[in-house]
């Protein structure tokens, strides 16, 4: 009846978000936290009364403020690799702008997810709907307005044309039964 952790971890599906984060990320973030506390529940002078909840607030928030920041230079540290950018550059631009406005600016600027052609292998955009190289079909799109469509669909959101009608490859027909 009752599951250990690590029965339940493997059973169960990762979270794509939470599995970008490295785990040094976390641990750093976890001591940052704690550290925020020791900060301003020891180093710092003993509040006066009535002063402690204001102090109790500022500390938690400057904990998380700085956890969060540490958290999303861990997941920007695997994303930059993922997509293919100099991870130095843009690591050292993130760690060197204040206030986080390097992150702004990766995500602003960052390259587009590219996977690879199941006929020719060539790396395209992950919204391609079509392989420029073979015409590869790698997303059901509609038979008269060309605009991407869910595969579960019957008729397209768009124009409303029946996708039974059209041809789609079978791969793709599966799921519309």
């Amino acid at each position: 009846m009752w599951q250990t952790v690590r029965e339940r971890r493997e059973g169960e599906p990762k979270d794509p978000i939470v599995s970008m984060i490295p785990v040094w990320s976390m641990v750093l973030a976890a001591l940052f936290f704690i550290a925020a506390q020791y900060f301003f529940f020891r180093v710092l002078p003993p509040p006066r009364p009535g002063i402690l909840p204001m102090r109790m607030l500022i500390s938690y928030s400057w904990g998380t403020a700085f956890a969060s920041y540490l958290l999303l230079i861990g997941y920007i540290s695997r994303d930059v690799r993922r997509r293919g950018m100099s991870a130095t550059m843009w690591m050292l631009l993130v760690l060197v702008m204040p206030g986080g406005i390097g992150a702004v600016v990766y995500f602003l600027m960052r390259q587009p997810l590219l996977q690879r052609c199941p006929s020719c292998s060539t790396e395209v955009e992950a919204h391609f709907h079509f392989c420029p190289q073979c015409q590869f079909q790698m997303a059901p799109v509609c038979g008269r307005c060309y605009r991407g469509t869910q595969i579960t669909d019957v008729y397209c959101v768009n124009c409303g044309h029946d996708l039974a009608k059209d041809s789609t490859p079978e791969r793709l027909r599966l799921y519309s039964d």
